[in-house]
């Protein structure tokens, strides 16, 4: 295979488990309401460790549950969290107009400077 051809298939694969996580993401409910992505996460964090001991007892790797890292405990609330961002956004897209004049101003301020 030559480097483009390559390179392709690197995108079509990256875009291939791009696509599929959005959709599992989609599937079981992170993209919905606060509620249903706290319970996909509960879920989530129920699942997991026996998936982990499954996986390694297939595997035939030993290990301990000393090894093992703890399941990290999430105490926020995701509906808190997107208000926030949402809120930051609106903010910095408020002020985005004001700056971008005072940025204008002081550029033609240092290009006048620098024409002296």
């Amino acid at each position: 295979l030559n480097c483009c051809a390559f390179n392709s298939f690197r995108f079509l694969i990256k875009g291939g488990l791009a696509g599929a996580a959005v959709y599992v993401a989609y599937d079981q409910g992170l993209l919905g309401s606060g509620t249903e992505g706290a319970e996909a996460l509960r879920k989530a964090q129920e699942t997991l460790p026996p998936a982990i001991q499954e996986w390694t007892d297939y595997l035939g790797w030993e290990v301990r549950a000393a090894q093992l890292p703890p399941t990290p405990k999430f105490e926020f609330s995701i509906s808190k969290s997107w208000n926030k961002g949402v809120h930051t956004v609106m903010s910095a897209l408020s002020v985005a107009p004001t700056r971008a004049c005072e940025y204008t101003v002081e550029g033609w301020k240092y290009m006048k400077d620098l024409v002296k």
